[in-house]
């Protein structure tokens, strides 16, 4: 439980034996009128120092026109016959949703036909509404429901919406804000996991009970479906409403790893899918897709974590046991991603984080499937693709992309020849002087770790070349090479090198790549990251006076302990909406969720190794800390704003120079809208400039 109820607290000078472990932990009320007060005055002098001269607003300018560009593609989703995009530019801060046909969409400037206008939406409402999605009523797509967020919080409201009439349904189902799993089931009935009241949230701030609700009845009369424990993440339910094949399915998330998924019966009967709950499993059609974190022994065969398997899903349910092998990773390569057309199933494989397509095609009987491949990407690029409709037809999009490749959207249809070009993003700065090299560095225990380097082709190796280091590290998610017109503007085109890590904890090898940096491994995401480091610094590169080092969210922590236990490498850091307190981190806004990538500090044992990479416990006075940037957000309620608060609070009273920025809006994103974006984003390029530049002190 928490050290005290932080809407009781009074303020730093009370004497209880909290304060007295804890001196900052008062600024966990996050809506307090002292601690807002508090952030406001930090505020302030962050802005005065680093965003009020000529050249932050030319930096912030700059990427607000890349965000706002009516250049940039549009990018669309397929609903029904018609082909919807969320689009935010300087006329409509907020957003417009809008759809158009793939004719139109075909031309350079299609034709959009507005279907809702949250600008408008929020001024009537007089709500700070930030778009979080639809989701569309299969197979006729005439009814939606909405997600609304205020202040861009993960907390929703949800609205049901007509396509057909482009208004919201009076009297049709609404939810009121939370962290809601919502899922139709059919026109007059939705499953809902949502707040019920107290009891009904698990100890992550998510749904423990998902219920079957009638239209037309209240939302407290509504059928218990299924219900979770206090200490699961969520709940949730939903349809698949493909034709032919509808089935309803009750999922239990134990951890952000671990789930039991169960199929339920038209008796409300639930009948478990029999495979680990450490795997993803996803059914579509008359297939059962399952990915192994461990390895899995089912038939007398043991499949690889990584790997992905195919099994037809009746089949299996009755007992059967026949499973096929679609991918199999190895040292250097591991599945991405994959996406289904109508006949095929697209995989998109990384090799050493460089992505090629494979395409393959389940065959009658037992045959193999069969596979050919769809292209791979030009050097130290990315390339993906995803099927438009699998229920009609095999079409799909791919994009092509990288650091200094603008993206290029193709559509094509499989087994029909090569994919068309159908738009391009435009340059948003100059590359022609710019490479793109991929590295290796040797880690701590003597891994392998990969990072591209972007620089001038005419770099210096002198030592002193301003460079941006970037990682994330958990959460098995990867980083590949993209395009960014903020990041080529703000850095690249002043001379800076941009350096991003393939560090441990991200899912660059697949599962092994990930769990090599879980809970008390979890320093080799830093030792990884120095590594990178310091084979810049032996390259003579860059040296530490020059070289920054930047990360948000789970990569915000990884930025928290690279200054506590590396500030030798760096000369400046900057920490966005970080985990940074992680004695405390279970028990503020989402942070239970993350049990299972971090550990449970509430357990001793387990406390004493997450204690060795908690940067707020670990923060002490007379060490060479770099300067350091703490951005955050009031509104973010998944990471929330108390750890860049409490962290910045307690190394400015060391005397260290600590900078911190909390807006006021913007979830864990930062930001509402694009003008918050460029803002949030030239603050830490400017940071990092005043630091680590050439003449940087």
């Amino acid at each position: 439980m928490p050290f005290f109820m932080a809407d009781s607290y009074t303020g730093p000078m009370t004497s209880t034996a909290s304060t007295q472990t804890d001196e900052h932990q008062w600024l966990e009320d996050i809506d307090g009128a002292e601690q807002l007060e508090w952030a406001r005055q930090h505020n302030a002098k962050t802005v005065q120092r680093y965003a009020q001269s000529p050249g932050f607003e030319r930096m912030k300018q700059g990427i607000l026109e890349v965000l706002d560009s009516e250049a940039r593609i549009p990018m669309v989703r397929k609903i029904g016959p018609l082909f919807y995009n969320f689009w935010r530019d300087r006329k409509n801060p907020k957003g417009l949703w809008r759809r158009t046909t793939l004719a139109e969409y075909r031309k350079p400037q299609p034709d959009w036909e507005t279907v809702l206008d949250l600008d408008a939406l929020a001024e009537a409402d007089k709500e700070n509404w930030v778009w979080h999605g639809a989701d569309c009523l299969q197979p006729g797509y005439k009814r939606c429901l909405v997600s609304l967020s205020r202040g861009g919080a993960d907390a929703n409201v949800v609205r049901e919406f007509d396509l057909e009439l482009k208004e919201f349904v009076a009297s049709g189902f609404a939810l009121p804000e939370a962290k809601s799993n919502v899922a139709w089931k059919d026109i007059d009935h939705l499953y809902v996991a949502t707040d019920f009241g107290p009891g009904s949230m698990t100890s992550s701030s998510y749904p423990r009970i998902v219920k079957e609700w009638k239209r037309g009845t209240p939302l407290e009369s509504a059928a218990t479906v299924y219900e979770g424990g206090e200490d699961d993440m969520t709940v949730s339910a939903w349809r698949d409403n493909t034709p032919g094949f509808e089935r309803d399915f009750v999922s239990r998330q134990m951890d952000f790893y671990d789930s039991e998924t169960w199929l339920r019966a038209g008796d409300g009967r639930l009948v478990k899918i029999d495979v680990p709950d450490d795997a993803s499993a996803e059914v579509t059609r008359e297939w059962m897709l399952v990915e192994p974190r461990s390895p899995w022994t089912v038939g007398g065969t043991t499949y690889p974590p990584g790997s992905l398997l195919a099994a037809r899903f009746d089949d299996y349910m009755a007992g059967k046991r026949e499973i096929t092998v679609l991918f199999e990773p190895d040292d250097t390569t591991a599945l991405d991603d994959y996406s289904w057309t109508r006949r095929h199933l697209i995989l998109n494989v990384m090799h050493d984080v460089v992505n090629r397509l494979e395409v393959l095609t389940p065959q009658a009987g037992s045959q193999p499937w069969k596979r050919e491949s769809l292209g791979g990407a030009p050097e130290l690029s990315t390339i993906a693709a995803g099927g438009i409709d699998e229920d009609e037809n095999d079409d799909y999009f791919l994009t092509v992309s990288g650091f200094l490749q603008p993206t290029t959207l193709y559509i094509g249809t499989i087994g029909r020849g090569e994919p068309e070009p159908l738009k391009d993003s435009p340059a948003f700065f100059d590359a022609s002087g710019l490479r793109v090299s991929q590295h290796f560095a040797t880690s701590k225990d003597g891994t392998r770790v990969p990072y591209f380097e972007i620089a001038p082709r005419n770099l210096q190796a002198d030592g002193k070349n301003p460079t941006l280091q970037y990682a994330y590290g958990g959460f098995e998610i990867s980083l590949q090479p993209s395009y960014s017109g903020a990041i080529g503007r703000a850095w690249l085109e002043r001379g800076g090198v941009y350096v991003v890590a393939n560090i441990r904890g991200g899912g660059e090898y697949g599962p092994r790549w990930h769990q090599a940096a879980l809970q008390r491994d979890r320093l080799r995401t830093c030792e990884d990251f120095a590594a990178v480091s310091e084979h810049l610094i032996a390259r003579n590169i860059t040296s530490p006076r020059h070289l920054g080092a930047m990360g948000g969210s789970n990569g915000g922590l990884l930025m928290g302990n690279m200054l506590t236990l590396y500030p030798e490498l760096y000369g400046a850091i900057v920490s966005e909406v970080a985990l940074l307190d992680m004695k405390r981190y279970t028990h503020l806004s989402a942070g239970a969720s993350w049990i299972a990538e971090y550990g449970d500090p509430d357990d001793p044992e387990e406390w004493a190794w997450i204690r060795a990479f908690s940067p707020y416990e670990n923060a002490r006075p007379g060490q060479p800390y770099p300067p350091a940037l703490f951005t955050t957000s009031t509104r973010d309620d998944r990471v929330g704003p108390v750890h860049a608060r409490k962290m910045h609070a307690k190394l400015a009273a060391m005397g260290y120079d600590s900078s911190f920025y909390e807006n006021m809006e913007g979830g864990h994103s930062a930001a509402t809208d694009n003008k918050e974006a460029a803002f949030m984003d030239a603050l830490g390029y400017a940071y990092l400039w005043k630091h680590i530049g050439r003449t940087s002190a």
